[in-house]
């Protein structure tokens, strides 16, 4: 059988969107695939059905550099319920206890979030897409089947309480700031074991991944709106680079000679590398025409090895 013919225009780039509660990313990619009207399309780190925010999308040659958005730091506004434990962690799931908050202060709860602060064992939640034995975890726990799963590292750099209000079932609006793998659900359960009184995140939403903040975010209702009928291409002025998700790179601009031997995957010397790094370090490559090739290492010679290449077409 011959290769399955891809229907949608060869767009490369980004786009930020300010996904809605209620879908899925998968949901979003698809939407923003039929908007574009492009051929390949993926996201860049998943985000529950409840939560908001910022979910940058790649297009075309730009899938290629989506793990570094993948690795990238997040940021999270979220509000805990303090009160109220559920099955998920979430405002989704079922209720599993409910205790009398009344008693938690702002400061306990401010006291009680520094434990989290910096280098931290988080164990993931049941609901969530990591897999055993190739089962998703979500799976398993909708069969009422609970794993043991083993604690991850991560990092919280920020953690900060915006605001409190106390009650039976108390509420604390909280910014975290983390690195990839951060459960912000597990965050909230924990705090709410803690201080004896269960919790779940009520609201979740992301406001950071990566280079990418709520400012760039776009509506999909309005991009609905803009784009008409049939007219994918009016939205094309929204698109980011290629190289947006590797723009904290140091740059390298190789010239005609040494960029058409880059491009067909060939290591290239340039005595500008070692002011960018050192061995091992990667930097975005450009050619004389500023057109981004794409990202390289550095080699221990001086020169700059290929490890992804852009192949516009």
């Amino acid at each position: 059988m011959g290769r399955r013919r891809k229907f949608g225009r060869p767009l490369h780039g980004v786009v930020v969107i300010d996904k809605p509660a209620g879908m899925t990313s998968n949901d979003v990619v698809q939407k923003a695939k039929r908007l574009f009207f492009a051929n390949k399309t993926g996201h860049t780190g998943a985000l529950d059905p409840l939560a908001t925010g910022v979910l940058p999308l790649c297009f075309g040659e730009a899938t290629k550099f989506s793990q570094y958005l993948l690795d990238s730091d997040k940021a999270y506004k979220s509000t805990f319920c303090f009160g109220v434990s559920t099955d998920t962690a979430d405002a989704d799931g079922q209720t599993l206890s409910t205790t009398d908050a009344s008693a938690l202060t702002a400061d306990r709860v401010r006291q009680a979030m520094t434990a989290y602060l910096g280098d931290i064992d988080q164990v993931p939640p049941m609901y969530s897409a990591l897999k055993k034995d190739g089962q998703p975890l979500y799976k398993l726990a909708r069969e009422g089947i609970e794993v043991e799963r083993e604690a991850r590292p991560v990092t919280i750099l920020e953690y900060e309480l915006l605001a409190f209000r106390p009650g039976v079932v108390a509420e604390a609006d909280v910014y975290i700031a983390c690195t990839k793998g951060t459960y912000v659900r597990t965050l909230a359960e924990d705090l709410g074991r803690d201080l004896q009184v269960g919790a779940h995140v009520a609201k979740l939403r992301r406001v950071q991944a990566g280079p990418f903040s709520e400012s760039q975010a776009l509506d999909l209702e309005a991009l609905e709106l803009e784009r008409g009928e049939d007219r994918a291409e009016a939205l094309d002025h929204h698109l980011l680079p290629v190289d947006a998700p590797v723009e904290a790179l140091p740059r390298l601009d190789l010239d005609e000679h040494s960029a058409f031997y880059f491009s067909r995957g060939q290591a290239v010397i340039n005595n500008q590398v070692y002011r960018l790094g050192d061995e091992g370090d990667t930097v975005r490559v450009f050619d004389a025409n500023e057109q981004f090739l794409g990202v390289a290492e550095i080699t221990d010679d001086g020169r700059v090895a290929p490890k992804r290449l852009v192949q516009y077409g």
